[in-house]
This record gives structure tokens, C-alpha cells and sequence, in this order.
């Protein structure tokens, strides 16, 4: 596995990133507080490529650069300054959650850059649930001292179900930092303020950068149990793109870890149709 490196975006912030294999490059954004290790799990089960992640500004190993710098627009132009820098003229894109959002906004308006999309566990419409749960957690440091505690906690997740603790001990070391104090986030907690600004702004229609995809190659994965993507919001992106493929991930709520079968099998199918 290469080491992380590092790149400087347009405002100067100091961006972490990793670039492995050759081939077609597949470049995996992470969800909202999450970084490159979102995608550790899936990374084995991938044909050869060329793999590029990052950590967003204000998450893993990237510089913190405050909450008004944490938009989905600054987060998509990083992503292609960190695709200028590796001289890559046009990627795919996997995106969970937050990540999916960011691809979609980039197929909108960077479609030249864009060989296609495959979106875990998001669409244009959020559900307030879902909005809800993540409002609950985001900037708070997790309750308790240990890794061990919080796999604890995170194997009591609604919608989980044939998790092995393993996993959930892996989430937890992945997602929280051991203090003397305490256990920490690794990444800014004003991050919580950008997502209190969004979460209580006017809502936005995302149908619009949904429907700009059109003709390019689209792939979307769904927790059977998800609370941020709903089945009638799923039903209306097939309806609108009945080329979509589409897999559900059994006892799986927001967001599968993506090396499921039906994940692997989704992702793999994806990336042998692009042209």
C-alpha cells in the first residue's frame, strides 16, 4: 500500500491523498466525517486500476481550514486540483454518502472529468432521518475511552445486522482517536457548524444535478435499512435512469462498507461497463 502523500489546493490548504495501481484511474470520496480509509475495505476486491483517495480539508490528514470552507463545492474543486496535480484528465467516481453528493455535483459541472459515477448510499433527496442521526453525532467526540467501547457502541447500530465485532473494532479505530482524555474525532469539530448551516438552511433541490447525468454511466448501492436514502427516492432515480445499475445490500443500514457480494459485484459490473 503507498503512503500517504500530500498536495497544495488552490487556497494553499495542505490536502492528504493516496495514488496506487495503474489503469483505469477510480477516484473514491469518502463520506461526510470519514477519510480515505472509508474505502480499505472494498480496495481487495477491486480488478486492477488506479486507485486515488483523499481525505477532504478538515478530516484525517489534511489541513483544518474552518467551517466555511467545508462545502461541497470546495470539496468537488479540491478533488479536481488533486486530479490536476496527478495529471489525470478524466476519472470514475465512487462516492459514499457525502462523497456521492460531491460526484454528482462534479458530473453536473465537470463533466469532462467524469467517466462515470457509482454513488453508495445517496441520492438527490436526504431523508430527515437520516439528517437527524448524523446531526447527533457530527463534531461531538465519541462517549468513552477505549477503541473497544466504542466497537461496542457502533455494534448496536440500527439496521446492522452479521457484523462481525471485528469489523465494528475496525470502524471504531478508523473513526476515533485513544487520548489520555478520552476518545477524539479526527477531523475538525467545526465541521459540525457547516453541517448545522446546511441541515437548517432552505432545502435545495438536488433533482437538477441528478438529471444532468444524463448519458453519463451511473451505478447505485443501497443499505436495505438505510435511513438517508429511501426506497421511493431510489424508485424515482430508476425511474428517471432506467440504465442505473442498482444493487441493495441486505442488514445494512447508512452506508454498507462496500465489500459485501452485492457491493463487489455492483462496483465491479460499473467499472467493466464504462466505456
Amino acid at each position: 500500500m503507498s503512503k500517504t502523500q500530500h498536495f497544495r489546493a488552490g487556497d494553499g490548504a495542505r490536502l492528504a491523498y493516496r495514488d496506487e495501481g495503474d489503469g483505469l484511474p477510480l477516484l473514491c470520496l469518502p463520506g461526510l466525517t470519514r477519510s480515505m480509509a472509508d474505502f480499505d475495505y472494498v480496495m481487495p476486491h477491486l480488478p486492477p486500476l488506479r486507485l486515488i483517495r483523499m481525505d477532504y480539508r478538515g478530516r484525517g490528514a489534511s489541513d483544518w481550514t474552518g467551517a466555511a470552507t467545508y462545502t461541497v463545492a470546495q470539496e468537488a474543486r479540491d478533488a479536481l486540483a488533486l486530479l490536476d496535480h496527478l495529471g489525470v484528465g478524466k476519472a470514475a467516481i465512487l462516492g459514499t454518502s457525502r462523497g456521492g453528493l460531491i460526484g454528482m455535483f462534479l458530473g453536473a459541472t465537470a463533466r469532462d472529468r467524469v467517466r462515470g459515477l457509482c454513488l453508495n448510499d445517496v441520492g438527490p433527496e436526504i431523508a430527515r432521518d437520516g439528517l437527524t442521526r448524523i446531526f447527533d453525532y457530527v463534531g461531538r467526540n465519541p462517549a468513552g475511552k477505549t477503541h473497544e467501547g466504542f466497537a461496542e457502541l457502533l455494534s448496536r447500530s440500527p439496521g446492522f445486522a452479521g457484523v462481525p465485532m471485528s469489523r465494528w473494532l475496525e470502524e471504531a479505530r478508523k473513526h476515533a482517536v485513544e487520548t489520555p482524555q478520552g476518545l477524539r474525532i479526527p477531523y475538525d469539530p467545526t465541521l459540525r457548524e457547516a453541517f448545522l448551516a446546511a441541515f437548517e438552511g432552505p432545502q435545495v433541490d438536488l433533482w437538477p444535478l441528478f438529471d444532468a447525468l444524463a448519458g453519463l454511466p451511473l451505478a447505485l448501492i443501497r443499505g436495505a435499512n438505510s435511513d438517508l436514502l429511501t426506497r421511493e427516492t431510489v424508485a424515482e432515480m430508476r425511474a428517471r435512469r432506467p440504465d442505473m445499475a442498482y444493487a441493495e445490500v441486505p442488514a445494512r443500514a447508512h452506508i454498507p462498507f462496500l465489500d459485501e457480494p452485492e457491493a463487489v459485484a455492483l462496483i465491479r459490473r460499473f467499472l467493466a461497463d464504462l466505456p
